[in-house]
């Protein structure tokens, strides 16, 4: 049995350790598309129309995780946060190439973070801005807005053209377009399809 109680609280070594933030259920409009194999828990809260795709792991056990419309977390995505420190906040319109790794920082609206790059804690990436596949953008790390960054660590490289900008803004939108030919095709799951989605009436669940 799935116990919501005793699902707050860890034994190790060094004794037991309270998760306020796992007993919190997932927020999940119905207008997000959330992949079957996709694993979701604790405190999330998303916006309208944003997409989870395969075996991606969103884990607000030990903070809040946020993010706004239209945004796309792709296959094999991996985010997370800090106890007690570091939350993820994350904007609007923004997309998470394949195999993205985001902890605990702060991603503002329609940013397009690149295949395979890694996003650490109290990192802020401003709006507008591209971050290169395979980039590391480190430790409290500032990437201002309307630039394309890369590399390990990841830099400024310079800002974007305007066809980059609008780039940025639309192509959120476009996987919220592949989540509507899911429907479509009679492919389309919602949070509440999830083999882990509890409803919020249930204390246990088996």
């Amino acid at each position: 049995m799935y116990d919501r109680v005793g699902a707050s609280q860890s034994k190790s070594q060094g004794g037991t350790m309270t998760l306020p933030h796992l007993l919190k259920d997932p927020i999940i409009p119905e207008s997000c598309y959330i992949d079957t194999s996709a694993r979701i828990n604790g405190d999330v809260q998303m916006g309208e129309f944003c997409s989870v795709w395969f075996n991606a792991s969103i884990r607000g056990d030990v903070h809040i995780i946020k993010m706004g419309d239209y945004t796309n977390i792709q296959d094999g995505c991996v985010l997370h946060t800090t106890k007690d420190k570091y939350p993820l906040h994350i904007g609007k319109q923004v997309t998470f190439g394949h195999g993205v790794i985001a902890h605990g920082s702060t991603i503002e609206d329609c940013v397009f973070l690149g295949m395979q790059s890694l996003i650490m804690d109290g990192s802020v990436i401003g709006n507008h801005t591209i971050i290169g596949a395979g980039s590391l953008v480190t430790e409290g790390k500032k990437i201002p807005s309307g630039v394309l960054a890369f590399g390990r660590p990841a830099k400024v490289v310079r800002e974007l053209t305007e066809a980059e900008w609008k780039m940025v803004e639309t192509h959120a939108k476009k996987y919220a377009g592949y989540a509507d030919s899911y429907r479509e095709a009679g492919l389309f799951t919602s949070w509440k399809d999830n083999p882990y989605y509890r409803s919020p009436s249930l204390g246990k669940r088996s």
